[in-house]
């Protein structure tokens, strides 16, 4: 009996953590949806307590519903459309009116209505995202920080408050993180924005570096003009995480989990300076592995 009993219990030591932890809610659609759409984010919020997973859940489907417009459109009218339907949902739940019909929408109106969301971060966050709709690369790095801001800066805002904290020091880490988390999102995606001749990468420094972006980025070709343009921006992403972690000591424990995406920002930077900053490179893109572990091991030392 006793040989079995720790049989038992090695079986579920090795069983991976994100099983374990997402267990808790085998029959949440949304957890379902998330995992599989934004496995980063969904993996986040497993160290979120149990009590305010699903809000979360439904904060990152509502994320993916607007921020997949670009890629479910072929006219910028019909996006705009779109990301016009989502503003009337979302001033339906602020104001009482009936429910548009979405699998999103139900549960975002609980997440809402239980942790009292800010409306105006919802609202930013689509106006953000109604700028994909134009495939005119940011002025600068300014500019492109502020759409990072505006997007996943807000959707970090908005997780601190389901995870109820909404003083200055966590606010300010959380825009930080997000648009850190965001440019580095970017850079990841050059090739897959190159293939659709779809440019993040801010007009000034593409126009100092003379980087041919018809004939070169466009034809997913690498140069040192486009490497040249792909550090600076990680730079500037690297400055927004030390900038958040500036802020740690001031940071209550509740509000990590929000937090925890500046670990994911981090290894796809760090990735990116191993391959000289080549986006094209395929070790960029690869799978992470123990990535789950990595997430883990900094929740457990307090950290983000």
């Amino acid at each position: 009996m006793a040989r079995r009993k720790v049989l038992v219990l090695r079986s579920r030591r090795s069983e991976p953590l994100e099983g374990r932890t997402a267990s808790i809610q085998p029959g949440s659609a949304l957890a379902q949806l998330v995992r599989a759409r934004d496995r980063e984010r969904f993996q986040t919020a497993l160290f979120a307590p149990a009590s305010r997973r699903e809000a979360l859940f439904a904060l990152y489907a509502f994320n993916y519903e607007v921020a997949k417009t670009r890629e479910m459109v072929r006219e910028p009218l019909l996006g705009r459309i779109r990301l016009q339907w989502w503003r009337e949902a979302i001033a339906a739940i602020y104001e009482g009116g009936p429910l548009r019909r979405h699998e999103v929408i139900e549960p975002l109106a609980a997440a809402i209505r239980a942790h009292d969301l800010t409306r105006a971060h919802f609202e930013a966050l689509i106006e953000a995202r109604e700028a994909d709709l134009a495939d005119a690369p940011p002025a600068s790095l300014a500019a492109l920080a502020a759409y990072a801001e505006d997007s996943a800066g807000r959707l970090v805002l908005l997780a601190l408050e389901v995870l109820g904290v909404r003083d200055g020091d966590a606010a300010a880490a959380g825009r930080e993180v997000g648009i850190a988390y965001a440019m580095a999102g970017l850079l990841r995606a050059v090739p897959f924005h190159a293939r659709q001749r779809r440019l993040y990468l801010p007009a000034d420094l593409v126009d100092e570096s003379r980087l041919d972006v018809a004939r070169g980025l466009f034809e997913l070709k690498t140069s040192t003009e486009l490497r040249e343009v792909v550090a600076q921006v990680a730079a500037a992403a690297r400055g927004h995480l030390a900038a958040a972690r500036a802020r740690r000591s001031a940071i209550a424990k509740p509000a990590r989990p929000a937090l925890l995406p500046a670990v994911l920002a981090e290894r796809w930077l760090e990735r990116l300076a191993q391959v000289g900053h080549d986006p094209f490179d395929r070790r960029v893109a690869a799978p992470e592995r123990g990535q789950i572990l990595r997430l883990a091991l900094t929740a457990w030392r307090g950290r983000y």
